[in-house]
């Protein structure tokens, strides 16, 4: 059985950095694609960074500067996913999940909520002054 655990996230001063990871068991596609997506409050779920399985990385516009998504593929189907924030600020404050699916290209675009077959529970990251 696929899951994805994300680990605590926390609460940050504003400008500050922050590690979140995603511990990924038994997933098995030949390709596949990774994504971390958050939920602020009042708002939609956002897709803020997406990789593949060949290390290809994808960022919203609104994050890119300060977010790098990357990933430690392991044995038996299990993999590490790693966000790392930078200079935090107050609209970063969101639930943050963690996401995977079947290859998909994700140079162009970060495949929508849709397309993941498997979600993480969510960490709660908040920012602070």
């Amino acid at each position: 059985e696929v899951q994805l655990v994300e680990s605590e996230g926390g609460s940050v001063q504003i400008g500050g950095s922050l590690n979140v990871s995603c511990i990924i068991s038994e997933l098995r596609y030949p390709g596949y694609t990774l994504a971390w997506y958050r939920r602020a409050p009042g708002k939609e779920r956002e897709g803020v960074a997406a990789i593949d399985k060949d290390g290809h990385t994808n960022y919203a516009p609104s994050v890119k500067a300060r977010f790098t998504i990357s990933q430690d593929r392991q044995d038996r189907g299990k993999i590490n996913l790693y966000l790392h924030i930078n200079n935090l600020q107050f609209e970063d404050t969101a639930m943050y999940y963690c996401a995977a699916g079947p290859g998909l290209p994700v140079t162009k675009v970060i495949p929508p909520p849709s397309w993941y077959n498997y979600w993480g529970r969510g960490t709660q990251v908040t920012v602070s002054s």
